[in-house]
């Protein structure tokens, strides 16, 4: 038996888009999202509900679809990183990664030796699968958050580090690291994010960002190849267009 192709990470590697949503948090809704197409799911355990009781279920949701299953855990922990991999996790989220070796911790938790030092174990993903430390490694997304200035002042030396799929710069907290709390809009908090993503774009690595309807094309014409996006904008229009209809 194979593993199960990890398709973010396959996309990325390719240089394709890789389009993920966020804000969907139960296995039947995942599950129900699944025929929309995107290549993968991002599972909220910094901010949201999913702990690994849950993880299971939102995981195997996931695999019905062939959608990545993408998961923030809440802090740069290696046996936090490898457990949520255990539980069924094909791509982990660290936030917060501000230098080098925070950056190598990552790859330390979440990839087997000889690469890093994941506790040896044989998760959810495989079950059945012949020498599955060696195919996992070859599987398993891994993704930093560059949310913080600090960050985006080491942005250079973060990059040198091997084995890390994307780096993703999140804008409101990155803004909120600059005195601009509540205002990712600000323009110099613009102007540091889109030098950020110059500089994981000229660099070589893959760059991701938060999108938006209104946003996605133009991150796209910039480099960016991982793309996040939330439903609650697709709901809030939605709803205010059917209103808008119905009431006159």
């Amino acid at each position: 038996m194979q593993i199960r192709p990890n398709r973010v990470k396959r996309k990325l590697a390719a240089g394709e888009v890789a389009c993920v949503v966020s804000g969907i948090s139960s296995a039947d809704d995942i599950e129900a999202f699944g025929p929309n197409d995107f290549d993968g799911i991002w599972i909220e355990g910094e901010h949201g509900p999913a702990d690994p009781a849950d993880m299971g279920d939102l995981t195997r949701a996931c695999d019905i679809w062939g959608i990545t299953s993408v998961v923030r855990v809440n802090r740069n922990d290696q046996n936090l990183i490898y457990r949520t991999l255990d539980r069924g996790a094909q791509g982990i989220v660290v936030p917060h990664v501000n230098t080098k070796e925070e950056a190598i911790n990552v790859v330390e938790g979440g990839k087997f030796g000889p690469i890093g030092k994941r506790g040896m174990y044989t998760g959810r993903q495989g079950f059945g699968v012949a020498d599955y430390p060696k195919v996992a490694n070859d599987e398993t997304l891994l993704i930093v958050l560059i949310e913080d200035i600090v960050a985006v002042e080491n942005l250079e030396e973060i990059l040198t580090v091997d084995h890390i799929d994307a780096f993703m710069v999140a804008p409101n907290d990155l803004a909120s690291s600059m005195g601009y709390t509540g205002e990712m809009n600000h323009p110099e908090a613009v102007a540091v994010k889109d030098r950020a993503l110059r500089t994981i774009v000229d660099a070589g690595r893959t760059a991701g960002s938060l999108a938006f309807n209104h946003t996605a094309a133009d991150l796209v014409s910039q480099g960016v190849r991982l793309l996040l996006t939330p439903v609650a904008p697709w709901l809030a229009e939605g709803a205010a267009a059917f209103l808008t209809k119905a009431r006159g």
